[in-house]
């Protein structure tokens, strides 16, 4: 249990509840990460019920954290739903879910609504209506694409008591409404290692398999079809590159697993790809793969490619937003150009002609991701961030 601080006493323990809104019952990266909020909050004697808007995995989870969890359907802004129609659509059924709400925080008000990502706006308005103070926790945020859809997804984080982000970016990111970015606290993400410390990375024979393996959603933003094509161009080299995806769809994007089997299916990948769906626990995989790819297109944070640094395996990923601050280029991991497979490959196919320079990045990741990414720096920030917003 982690002790309480004397600060902890400016909120008194009647009102030491916290309710937590988080838009999906997956166990991906901000999902993982709302598990060592829970936590920490639990650890410092704080009551914390999570409403989540439909059951699954991280349900079982959240409850083995100390958690209350509650189904309680509400809107979820998805970028399908970014098309005129569907988002005026939306925006009456988030005005309406704001004031049921409004009615249920009024009815037992906590000390503070923690709105665990920028997607579920209509807890933000239901916490300003009920005059409970609100805090966000921003994940996700992106500084590129469409200005105006950026600017309506970031406004109403001005409703907002305290907004702490993953990134450095991604609270730049909030800069598109002037004085957001300016008043965002940067809480780096802590993620746990191994279990049972780093498996030993295996030494390859001349003509073994290159194994490869990337972990994430099935999305044109993790860019799965970029990490494909960079095993196609390696195979056409004469690398013989094997490459598992760790991972399943987000709904509304089923296209893209069709076309990445399709891609899968064809002759200068066949039997090299495995799309193994979703996996949990990913350190067996990533003990597996003598490089991770991390090759997403946007990437707020990149939980994934820490996750790698812990399991001492080499990285290769994109030189994007969060990206940036995780992996130091050259020092821990690879950092390539986005959305492009001949710069990946290029990589890949450098680490495995050198396998010295393979293992000291991986040594060189190990040993950052204790420093930078520890649970515990998390878990003390976090907590500090929740009482703040709750005591002013």
């Amino acid at each position: 249990m982690r002790p309480r601080g004397p600060a902890e006493a400016d909120v008194p323990p009647a009102a030491r509840r916290v309710v937590v809104a988080h838009p999906s019952p997956d166990v991906y990266g901000s999902d993982r990460q709302l598990l060592e909020t829970v936590g920490a909050l639990v650890d410092a004697a704080w009551d914390v019920d999570v409403y989540l808007p439909h059951a699954g995995p991280l349900c079982r989870l959240l409850v083995q954290r100390g958690a209350r969890v509650r189904v309680h359907a509400f809107p979820v802004l998805r970028k399908a739903l970014l098309r005129p129609a569907a988002l005026v659509r939306h925006l009456r059924e988030t005005a309406s879910a704001a004031l049921a709400l409004r009615r249920h925080l009024r009815s037992d008000p906590p000390a503070l609504v923690l709105v665990n990502t920028i997607t579920i706006p209509v807890w933000l308005a239901g916490a300003r209506l009920a005059r409970v103070p609100a805090l966000v926790h921003v994940h996700e945020a992106e500084d590129s694409g469409n200005r105006l859809m950026r600017v309506a997804l970031a406004a109403p984080n001005v409703l907002a008591r305290a907004v702490i982000a993953n990134s450095r970016a991604a609270a730049a990111a909030l800069g598109v409404v002037p004085g957001l970015g300016a008043r965002t606290e940067v809480i780096h993400n802590g993620v746990p290692g191994p279990p049972d410390g780093a498996a030993p990375a295996r030494d390859r024979d001349t003509g073994d398999p290159l194994e490869l393996v990337v972990v994430g959603r099935l999305s044109p933003r993790k860019g799965i079809d970029v990490a494909l094509e960079a095993a196609a161009l390696l195979r056409a080299r004469g690398v013989d590159a094997r490459l598992r995806v760790c991972g399943s769809v987000f709904p509304g994007y089923e296209w893209y697993e069709d076309e990445l089997r399709a891609r899968a299916a064809r002759d200068d990948l066949a039997g090299a790809v495995a799309l193994a769906g979703y996996v949990h626990p990913t350190w067996p995989a990533l003990a597996d793969a003598d490089v991770v790819l991390v090759p997403s297109r946007v990437e707020p944070f990149g939980n994934t490619a820490v996750e790698a640094m812990h399991a001492r395996r080499p990285v290769v990923a994109s030189g994007v937003q969060g990206l940036r601050e995780v992996v130091t280029d050259g020092v821990t991991g690879l950092l390539v150009e986005p959305d492009d497979a001949v710069s990946l490959a290029d990589a890949v196919e450098l680490l495995a002609q050198d396998p010295p320079l393979a293992h000291r990045l991986a040594r060189a990741a190990a040993d950052d991701a204790a420093r930078r990414f520890s649970v515990a720096t998390y878990a003390d920030r976090v907590v500090d961030a929740v009482r703040r917003a709750a005591s002013r």
